[in-house]
């Protein structure tokens, strides 16, 4: 057969095009490869001596030491039975980077080894031979499927003698996140599972092993080897090519980690006492902690990425880039309540147990977390506020003050202008007087408003827990409407009409009218107090 360069027109060297070869393959096996032309691709050049070769091996006329060489017009063609198998151009033996001649020796000596072998496969001893091992394969195989099955019941047995009654439902309180039965199935599911995949890996090893005994199949079994192995090769150097990049991630996790360590140990001895930093709160300490945290892992990702493997590749990207957007759009107001929530810690706004009013919202620090402050109402209510609002919103800290000053509880009454003035702070200090829980210091009355039928009077008293101020508002209360009933002062507030007949008094005598006859013990208890 006749081969010859091509000749093209273009801009890149002939010898610095790289040639399109093809392998002539037979029984699986690459006999020799084989380099095209334009007019006759490698390819197609392939399965043309193919064919020539497996027609020769098919004769048993033709005598293997009967191939020869010829060398006419620049071409060396390997014949025989007057029929060429391949020619062989410079061309050819340029890509070999040898002579022509010694290219056409050693390709006779190749394809004199094949046809041998070619016939040696298809005798009917070998045939014989490869039924006999496949028979002995399949019996194997079966043994091998029996054995499997009775480890996967053994399996089973020694698993529900060991582990059945000790698998229990996992839950967190009264939430029931897995039951056991369903622990228990998805164990013998497993279990069932590794069965599968065992008996599976033997099939395909028997079926690899049966096809390869056969000279017509042979190809397809090293074509199903190359199948299964090929993800696991591919694996593999991938994982043999990133050893670098994985020590200098796995050095750099143990270095982060042990940074991470030392940091929470410097933060744990501050809210323990033992460190001590000048103005820095020791409340401080875990909010800082898992800021300084934060920032070490993020610049822990950064020194990473670029080592990570298959960082760089468009995939890797684009999944980046889809997670940042959907971050983004996402987490605007969650990340805000983050943000809040340190800005509220190191405002020192309010802490644990403090009573504080956020709008109209007033209850007792129970929980602050990153992204909502828990409270908790004087009806024993759970409010959840998310901390964006309480930054932006007024924030009444009933609780900071009182703990070195005390808490200034202060109530207003309208009285009219015929009552002196003197006479009204000495009944508002008076019921003062009477109320009991508050601090010693003492109250004191503000003339805080001349209305338009009454005298505003604002009577201050002071607390020393804030968390009592409902109780002793009522208290006061109390005894402001006694002292006044008492002295026949009508209290004008909240609205007025005209002047009545009579003052709005109840008199001493109608105290305990039934029902509160029946709680004499409240009546005896305010007049202790008096």
């Amino acid at each position: 057969m006749a081969g010859g360069s091509v000749g093209a027109q273009s801009s890149v060297p002939a010898d610095e095009i790289e040639p399109t070869v093809a392998p002539v393959e037979i029984d699986g096996t690459v006999v020799l490869r084989l380099r095209g032309v334009s007019s006759l691709p490698a390819a197609e050049r392939a399965r043309l001596v193919r064919d020539r070769i497996i027609a020769i091996a098919d004769n048993p006329a033709i005598a293997a030491e009967s191939l020869y060489i010829a060398d006419r017009d620049g071409i060396t063609r390997i014949i025989a039975n007057n029929t060429t198998v391949v020619g062989i151009t410079d061309a050819d033996a340029s890509l070999e980077q040898v002579q022509r001649g010694e290219l056409a020796l050693a390709h006779v000596a190749r394809l004199r080894q094949v046809i041998l072998d070619y016939r040696q496969a298809r005798s009917a001893a070998a045939l014989r031979r490869a039924a006999f091992e496949s028979g002995l394969a399949t019996i194997l195989l079966a043994i091998a499927i029996l054995l499997v099955r009775w480890l996967r019941r053994r399996l089973d047995r020694v698993l529900t003698q060991r582990l059945q009654e000790r698998i229990h439902t996992v839950g967190i309180q009264s939430l029931e996140l897995m039951r056991a039965e369903r622990i228990w199935a998805a164990l013998q599911h497993a279990v069932l599972a590794l069965q599968t995949v065992a008996i599976l890996a033997i099939a395909f090893v028997y079926l690899g092993f049966v096809l390869a005994r056969f000279p017509a199949t042979r190809g397809v079994s090293r074509d199903m080897i190359t199948f299964a192995l090929g993800p696991v090769q591919v694996i593999v150097s991938g994982i043999v090519a990133n050893i670098p990049s994985l020590t200098f991630l796995l050095v750099l996790f143990l270095v982060l980690r042990l940074a991470l360590r030392v940091i929470g140990l410097f933060f744990e001895a501050i809210e323990g006492g033992r460190i001590v930093l000048a103005n820095f709160d020791r409340e401080w300490a875990q909010p800082t902690y898992k800021i300084a945290r934060l920032a070490v892992i993020a610049f822990g990702l950064i020194v990473a990425y670029p080592y990570v493997p298959g960082s760089n590749s468009a995939a890797f990207k684009g999944v980046s880039l889809f997670i940042g957007v959907v971050f983004s759009l996402g987490s605007s107001s969650a990340i805000s309540n983050i943000i809040a929530g340190y800005m509220m810690t190191y405002r020192r706004a309010f802490r644990l147990g403090d009573r504080i009013k956020v709008g109209a919202n007033v209850g007792d620090v129970i929980e602050m977390r990153l992204q909502v402050t828990h409270l908790r109402s004087i009806k024993n209510e759970e409010i959840i506020i998310p901390n964006s609002q309480v930054l932006t919103g007024d924030v009444v800290n009933y609780s900071s003050l009182t703990r070195a000053h005390g808490l200034i509880l202060h109530t207003r009454v309208g009285i009219g202008y015929e009552t002196p003035w003197r006479q009204v702070e000495g009944m508002l200090l008076l019921a003062a007087e009477r109320t009991a829980g508050l601090s010693p210091e003492p109250p004191f009355v503000l003339e805080v408003g001349l209305g338009d039928f009454a005298v505003i009077y604002e009577l201050n008293v002071f607390c020393g827990d804030a968390r009592n101020m409902e109780y002793l508002y009522a208290e006061l209360h109390r005894h402001i409407l006694d002292v006044f009933n008492e002295y026949g002062v009508q209290i004008m507030t909240p609205a007025y009409h005209a002047d009545p007949l009579e003052p709005k008094v109840v008199m001493q005598k109608d105290w305990y009218a039934a029902p509160a006859a029946a709680v004499g013990a409240v009546g005896a208890r305010l007049d202790a107090n008096r």
